[in-house]
C-alpha cells in the first residue's frame, strides 16, 4: 500500500468516527451510561461515556474500505503472508468485537470486576487461537529465534489484556487516552512500514484516524467520553498492532518499541498497582493517584496536563524507533536520554514514594472502610437535573 491509500483509510476512520460520535452520545444518554460528577472523577458536569461506539464503527468502515481497495481498485493486498506469520484474520476482528462488547455492558451495567477480566481472557484467546502469537524472539546471542512454544498462547493472552488495561487505567482526562493511543499507533506504523509489515500499518492507520476522529468530540472541554467500550478496544487494538508488527522481527530490540511507546501509561499502571497493594486495596479500585491527577495537583491545567503526557509518549516513541534502526553508538545514549527523562517524573512526581517507603498502611478494618461511591443506578438525586447540562 502507498501514502494515498493510507491516507483514505485514515480519513474513512476519522470521518466516520466524527461521524457516530453524536449518535453515540445520544445512546450513551438512552441507557443511562453516565459519568456523574464524584469524588474521583475530575469532570463537573454529567458526561455520557460510550464514545467507544463510534470508534468501533469508524474501525469497521475503514476496513471494509481496505477491503474495497484490494478487491474493486487493486490496492496491494496487506492480508498476504509476508514473514512466515499464518494468522485468521477473521479470529482477530471476532477477538476485537468481543472486548468492545465486554466494554459497551461494563459502561452500561457496571460489570463485577472478575466478569470484565474473563470476558478480556476470552477475547485475547480468540485473537491468540487465530494465529497472531508472541511466539518467538530473535536470539541476541545468536543465530535464529528462540521459541517459545506453548507457552506462547498464555504470554500472548497477558499481553493483550495488559494493553487492554493500561489504556483503561490511563483513560482519565479529557482526550489523554485518545492521544497516547494516536501517538503509539503512529509509532508502531512508522515501524511497521520501514519493516514491510502491511497488516500493522494498516491497522495503525486504521487506528490513528479513529482516535483522531475522537479527539475532535473528546478534547477538554470533552462533549463525551470514550468509556471502558473505547478505552477497552483502543489498548487491546493497541496490543493486535504491535504484535502484527515486532512478529518474528530481525531485531532483538524492535520490542522496545511497543513497550516505549506506550511507556507512560505502562507506568502508570505499575505505580498503581504498586500503590493500591501497599495500602491494602484491591488492584481495580478506582483512586487520584494517577500521573495525571499528580500533575493535576501540581499546578497544571487539564489541558497541560494532557499535552506533557502526550509529549512524554512521543518522546519515548520517538526513542524507541531510533534507537531500533540507529547503531549501538547512538541507540545508548539515546535511551540514557528515555531513561533520564522518564526517572526526572517518577522522581518530580514522586511515584516511588509508595514503592519505597519502609512501612505499609495498616490493613484497613472493615468497620473503618470509607463509605463506598453509589452505584449509578442508585444516583437518582443526580438524574433530575444534569439533562439540561447534557442537551447542550
Amino acid at each position: 500500500m502507498d501514502w494515498l491509500e493510507y491516507g483514505v483509510l485514515f480519513a474513512v476512520a476519522a470521518v466516520v468516527t466524527i461521524a457516530l460520535t453524536p449518535l453515540a452520545r445520544k445512546l450513551a444518554i438512552k441507557l443511562d451510561a453516565i459519568d456523574y460528577p464524584s469524588a474521583r472523577r475530575v469532570n463537573m458536569l454529567p458526561i455520557p461515556r460510550m464514545g467507544g461506539v463510534a470508534i468501533f464503527g469508524g474501525i469497521l468502515a475503514a476496513l471494509v474500505v481496505a477491503e474495497l481497495g484490494v478487491h474493486v481498485f487493486g490496492w496491494i493486498d496487506p492480508f498476504v503472508d509476508y514473514n512466515g506469520i499464518e494468522v485468521n484474520y477473521w479470529g482477530v476482528l471476532l477477538g476485537t468485537v468481543l472486548i468492545f462488547l465486554v466494554g459497551a455492558v461494563d459502561d452500561v451495567v457496571d460489570l463485577n470486576p472478575k466478569a470484565k477480566m474473563l470476558g478480556q481472557i476470552v477475547a485475547a484467546c480468540v485473537v491468540a487461537c487465530s494465529g497472531l502469537l508472541f511466539s518467538s524472539i530473535h536470539n541476541p546471542f545468536g543465530e535464529g529465534y528462540i521459541e517459545f512454544g506453548w507457552v506462547a498462547y498464555p504470554l500472548t493472552v497477558f499481553y493483550l489484556v495488559a494493553f487492554a488495561n493500561v489504556i483503561n487505567l490511563i483513560d482519565g482526562l479529557d482526550g489523554l487516552a485518545a492521544g497516547i493511543t494516536g501517538i503509539s499507533a503512529i509509532t508502531i506504523l512508522l515501524f511497521a512500514v520501514l519493516t514491510g509489515r502491511f497488516d500493522a500499518a494498516l491497522f495503525s492507520v486504521i487506528l490513528v484516524g479513529v482516535c483522531a476522529g475522537f479527539l475532535k468530540s473528546n478534547f477538554f472541554p470533552a462533549s463525551i467520553f470514550m468509556g471502558d467500550s473505547g478505552a477497552l478496544l483502543l489498548g487491546f487494538a493497541l496490543g493486535i498492532i504491535s504484535l502484527f508488527a515486532v512478529a518474528r522481527s530481525a531485531l532483538f530490540v524492535s520490542l522496545l518499541v511497543p513497550i516505549l511507546a506506550a511507556g507512560v501509561p505502562i507506568l502508570d499502571t505499575f505505580f498503581a498497582i504498586v500503590r493500591r497493594k501497599r495500602e491494602h486495596r484491591p488492584i481495580d479500585e478506582a483512586d487520584k493517584g494517577h500521573i495525571h491527577h499528580r500533575l493535576m495537583r501540581a499546578g497544571f491545567s487539564q489541558r497541560a496536563t494532557v499535552l506533557i503526557m502526550w509529549a512524554w509518549t512521543a518522546l519515548l516513541a520517538a526513542c524507541g524507533v531510533i534507537i531500533t534502526w540507529a547503531d549501538n553508538l547512538v541507540r545508548i545514549p539515546i535511551f540514557l536520554i528515555a531513561c533520564a527523562v522518564t526517572a526526572y517524573a517518577i522522581v518530580k512526581l514522586r511515584l516511588l514514594g509508595d514503592a519505597l517507603s519502609h512501612h505499609f498502611n495498616p490493613r484497613r478494618k472493615p468497620e473503618s472502610r470509607e463509605p463506598q461511591e453509589p452505584k449509578q443506578d442508585q444516583q437518582s438525586s443526580n438524574r433530575i437535573g444534569p439533562w439540561r447540562e447534557l442537551g447542550q
